[in-house]
């Protein structure tokens, strides 16, 4: 259905808070924080366990992970 296309270059720090903060906004994640390691701490609900992603390409796979969810709930309720 849907194809995943490989990355050319490696996500950007700007690149992943900009997704993160998309994802916060629009309520598909409760937090996203970036730490000074360079990993991300998110959490999905204010009740769910705090995940450790590991970098901005993690940050921006959960993003993708997250938008193709989101369009094959959308695909299957039309």
């Amino acid at each position: 259905m849907y194809s995943h296309t490989p990355r050319t270059t490696a996500a950007t720090a700007a690149e992943a808070d900009a997704w993160a903060d998309v994802l916060v906004r629009h309520r598909l994640l409760h937090a996203a924080v970036p730490v000074p390691t360079g990993q991300w701490l998110v959490q999905r609900t204010p009740t769910a366990p705090v995940r450790v992603l590991d970098g901005p390409a993690a940050m921006v796979e959960l993003a993708a992970q997250i938008q193709l969810h989101a369009r094959t709930r959308k695909a299957r309720i039309r």
